[in-house]
């Protein structure tokens, strides 16, 4: 197994399984959770322990299907995007810029701070400048896109649902390369992230596969195992790693639906330890912890060393909790209902929480500062928080 250069170090290498047949045929077609009429437990209760304030909101168009997300772009900024197209860049909750690109989109936002890409329904990669909101080029992908694209100074990634990955030219939008890998009869359809660095940039696939991309030529530096598909059926044999890999002191990790969290050994790709915990919706780290919510929606701390786990805060099971967030000393999680819940993070306690529009989270929390949250809804709703 070679080695890469990953973030200054070396770098190898649910759907919730409830027996809910047609909860699972619904986010298998792409509705998820979001504005179900199913009715959710009710929120626990808590002592509190830490404050989440509002800083601002603002208002975009928002859709049960596609979900743009927020991109931070600096300290205080970020750039939003509506399903309907209107793109806005704002500091501190001001209005910088704003632009109608006219068509659709059903993903975004990407950014280096210096180029922010949106993806139409269509196919359209269309990049725009992040200071300015002036825009630099179009690119045909040709195929539905849910992911963030990935931007680098290398490449702008943008993933297909069909699992293609494209790499087009910062500079001019030129396509550079095409990765593709077989997709199973079924999988799930979700917005799967990459994760970048330098040349490299590493991302899962259906099959329980994670891979490392070249991201000059779009070549396979390496190809890893987070989960075996099991089971006779194509439904149980569903073992689509989730959300972004991540980094964890020398290893990186990944989980997969129906399958396992793993982390690996940055230097050979050997498997440093795994898990047979099921996620639909990805896992993070502090560099020391990996949390993950499970298929139960119960939030996990592990060691990111030994895999031995920390705590567990399942008090919010069945309320179709999303992926963790950490932000200093707490991790924060949504909900179904748009909540956001603070835990502390030595100990997973629940401290606080804050109410949105109620109609559920549509992206993962993004952290706007070193103490701030972006939400973004399904009904367009924009919140950005305090977390003290």
């Amino acid at each position: 197994m070679r080695s890469i250069s990953f973030g200054g170090g070396e770098l190898v290498g649910a759907i919730r399984r409830r027996a809910m047949l047609p909860l699972l045929a619904a986010m298998l077609a792409g509705c998820g959770t979001f504005g179900s009429d199913r009715e959710l437990p009710p929120l626990p209760e808590f002592v509190t322990g830490a404050r989440l304030e509002l800083a601002w909101k603002t208002r975009l168009k928002g859709s049960p299907i596609y979900h743009p997300a927020p991109a931070v772009v600096g300290r205080q900024a970020a750039i939003l995007a509506g399903v309907d197209g209107v793109v806005e860049r704002r500091e501190d909750g001001r209005q910088v810029w704003r632009v109608a690109l006219e068509q659709p989109l059903s993903a975004g936002v990407g950014s280096d701070g210096r180029l922010a890409v949106v993806v139409t329904q269509s196919g359209e990669a269309v990049a725009l400048d992040a200071a300015d909101g002036s825009e630099k080029w179009r690119a045909k992908v040709g195929a539905e896109v849910l992911a963030v694209p990935a931007v680098t100074g290398i490449a702008v990634v943008v993933r297909a649902s069909d699992s293609r990955v494209f790499g087009f030219s910062p500079a001019d939008g030129r396509r550079m390369w095409v990765y593709q890998r077989p997709t199973p009869a079924l999988a799930l359809r979700s917005s799967v992230g990459m994760l970048t660095d330098e040349n490299v940039g590493v991302t899962g696939f259906p099959g329980g596969k994670m891979v490392a991309i070249n991201l000059a030529n779009g070549g396979a530096l390496w190809e890893l195992t987070v989960a075996l598909p099991k089971g006779t059926t194509e439904l149980e044999r569903i073992a689509d790693v989730v959300g972004t890999p991540v980094l964890a002191g020398r290893n990186i990790c990944a989980v997969a639906f129906q399958g396992r969290v793993a982390c690996f050994d940055a230097v050979n790709g050997d498997l440093m330890w795994s898990r047979d915990i099921s996620s639909a919706v990805g896992l993070t780290s502090d560099g020391s912890h990996i949390y993950l919510t499970d298929e139960m929606d119960a939030v996990i701390a592990l060691d990111a060393a030994t895999g031995a786990s920390v705590w567990k805060q399942d008090r919010m099971a069945g309320r179709g909790v999303g992926r963790p967030l950490v932000l200093g000393d707490f991790v924060l999680v949504s909900d179904a209902e748009a909540y956001v819940s603070m835990l502390r993070r030595d100990d997973g306690a629940l401290v606080a929480r804050a109410a949105t529009d109620g109609s559920g989270v549509a992206v993962p929390l993004e952290p706007l500062a070193r103490d701030r949250i972006a939400v973004q809804t399904v009904d367009g709703g924009v919140f950005v928080f305090t977390a003290n």
